[in-house]
């Protein structure tokens, strides 16, 4: 079990504290910029009835409800059909992972939301980062990671990466709507990229064993 937790803290949680601390200080650096103030208003000053139906249905995609819900979904049936939990739990887990920097990023960041009319409620969470960009980046580039993984045909695999246009169709439309700076949806990009990355190499790679002590894991390969 020490094992476990030294393997779990070395690989996952000592990389993840470094990203937490990395995004605190982007918040620190950028929360006074108002230079980009003008593509808000740019977005503002140019919104239609069809942009706004549009962007509203992007904006509810990276919402909470339907991100737990596409995310739960998701993992059942990477389960069932694969008969292992590695995929699944990296999915959740990269999820998480996001879920985890954005809110403690929120607590130590309180940067305003663009002064431009807000097409959606703004939850008592400062503007930076995006937490709506930084889900959908987590799940659906997520799952573009699973299946170019599980797919065998060039032609499925480079469809499967459509998905990553999920996110950035997210981040604009909260660009639009008003509700965040696009240093914001930026920094959420690379934030939840950076999960990805983490969890990736501490599930997905089938070179980490988290069951198997060391010295068995020598045996087995001698």
């Amino acid at each position: 079990m020490s094992g476990l937790l030294a393997q779990a803290a070395k690989r996952i949680l000592l990389p993840l504290a470094v990203l937490q601390l990395v995004m605190i200080g982007l918040g620190l650096l950028i929360s006074g910029i108002t230079a980009e103030d003008a593509v808000n208003r740019f977005l503002a000053g140019h919104r239609t009835g069809v942009g706004n139906a549009i962007t509203a249905f992007w904006s509810f995609v990276g919402s909470t409800p339907a991100i737990i819900g596409v995310t739960v979904i998701a993992a059942i049936v990477l389960r069932l059909t694969l008969h292992r939990w590695r995929e699944a739990i990296f999915l959740c887990a990269a999820v998480a992972a996001q879920a985890v920097i954005f809110f403690f990023t929120t607590l130590a960041i309180d940067r305003h939301r663009p002064a431009v009319q807000h097409l959606d409620e703004s939850p008592p969470t400062s503007s930076f980062p995006s937490g709506h960009t930084s889900a959908a980046t987590a799940l659906y580039c997520g799952l573009a990671v699973v299946l170019t993984m599980l797919l065998h045909h060039t032609w499925a695999k480079r469809l499967a990466w459509l998905l990553v246009l999920v996110p950035l169709a997210v981040g604009a439309s909260r660009l639009y709507r008003g509700m965040h700076h696009p240093t914001d949806v930026l920094s959420s990009l690379f934030s939840a990229s950076m999960c990805l990355v983490i969890m990736a190499k501490s599930i997905l790679d089938r070179a980490v064993s988290w069951t198997i002590p060391h010295h068995r894991r020598a045996l087995q390969q001698a």
